[in-house]
C-alpha cells in the first residue's frame, strides 16, 4: 500500500478524544450509569483514554469493559461440527446502564453490529451509543456514530490505518491507497 496522507498525529488524536469525552458528558447530562465498552483491539485502549478524560473533567471514574466480536462476525465461516459459541465477558456490568461502544474506525458497520449482538447476549442495557475515532463512510447497515473524532470520506480503494500507542507504539491515523 502507498501512503497517501497523514491525517492525525498524536496531538490531533488527543484533541479528538477530549472533544468526544465532553460530548458524551453533555449528551448524557453527566456520567451517571455510563459504561464504556471498547471493541478489541484498538477500541479498548481508546475507551480507557476516554474514561480517563471523563474522570479528569467530572471527577468520576467510568467503568471500561471490552468486547471481542470474533464469534459474532457475519463473515465467519464455521464447520457444521464446530459449536457456534456466542458468549462473552465484557468485564463490566451493563444491566440498566447506558453503554457506549468505542471503536477506532467505522466503515461498513458490521463490526458494530457484531458488538451490539455480543452486548445484548450478556444483558440488557438501558441504551447503546457509539463513539468512533474515524468515520470513513461506506456503511452497509443503518448504524451511525453518536460521537465522531473525524469524518474522513474515502474511496473503497483506500485504507485507513490507525495506530495506537498501547498496541503499535505510536498514535497516528494515515490513509493509504491500495496498489
Amino acid at each position: 500500500m502507498k501512503l497517501k496522507a497523514n491525517l492525525l498525529d498524536d496531538k490531533a488524536i488527543k484533541r479528538s478524544l477530549i472533544r468526544i469525552s465532553h460530548e458524551i458528558i453533555e449528551r448524557n447530562k453527566g456520567v451517571a450509569d455510563l459504561v464504556l465498552v471498547g471493541i478489541k483491539r484498538r477500541g479498548y485502549p481508546l475507551a480507557k483514554r476516554i474514561s480517563k478524560q471523563i474522570e479528569q473533567i467530572e471527577g468520576v471514574k467510568i467503568e471500561v469493559g471490552y468486547v471481542d466480536i470474533t464469534l459474532y462476525r457475519d463473515d465467519l465461516t464455521l464447520d457444521s461440527d464446530t459449536p457456534n459459541f456466542k458468549g462473552t465477558d465484557l468485564g463490566v456490568n451493563i444491566k440498566n446502564k447506558k453503554v457506549i461502544i468505542v471503536d477506532d474506525v467505522l466503515y461498513t458497520c458490521r463490526t458494530v453490529r457484531a458488538a451490539i449482538d455480543a452486548i445484548i447476549d450478556v444483558g440488557r442495557p438501558n441504551g447503546i451509543q457509539l463513539a468512533v475515532l474515524i468515520d470513513r463512510g461506506h456503511k452497509e447497515l443503518p448504524i451511525r456514530a453518536d460521537y465522531v473524532g473525524k469524518n474522513i470520506p474515502t474511496s473503497k480503494d483506500e485504507v485507513i490505518g490507525v495506530k495506537i500507542e498501547e498496541i503499535d507504539g505510536e498514535d497516528s491515523v494515515k490513509i493509504y491507497e491500495k496498489e
